[in-house]
């Protein structure tokens, strides 16, 4: 009988060792997953900077060449809505990609996303506990 009980208590032992190492790869896999997912959106915010500069700065040089062509002068077309609209509106929406990127968004942070995993996941703890 002691023989049994031994063994028993060494199966869950080995359960326990599995589940521990089963945690430990999640935990790296979910970090080099958030490694990953962090890359990937600073490498979009930094495309769409680059879009956005670049897209304006022609817009800009369009507008300024093109005026200078019926005789206004270079600061004219710089004040004109047409010039610097989507400077301002598309910026704001630049502002916005980073806030998010770099961590600052006022309304869905990534504190509030982790308590949100955490309770789901919790959820489902307490879900699959039912059936144990």
């Amino acid at each position: 009988m002691k023989n049994k009980g031994v063994s028993k208590l060494e199966d869950e032992q080995k359960v326990v060792a599995e589940i521990d190492s089963y945690d430990e790869n999640i935990s790296k896999a979910e970090r080099r997953a958030r490694a990953i997912k962090k890359v990937k959106e600073l490498k979009g915010f930094y495309i769409h900077l680059t879009i956005y500069l670049t897209i304006n700065t022609v817009l800009l040089m369009i507008k300024i060449v093109g005026n200078s062509y019926y005789g206004e002068g270079f600061m004219g077309p710089l004040w004109h809505f047409s010039t610097f609209g989507s400077w301002l509106f598309w910026g704001i929406g630049l502002g916005f990609h980073a806030s998010k990127v770099f961590g600052f968004f006022p309304f869905f942070r990534t504190e509030w996303e982790r308590r949100q995993i955490q309770k789901y996941i919790e959820q489902e703890k307490k879900e699959a506990e039912k059936f144990r």
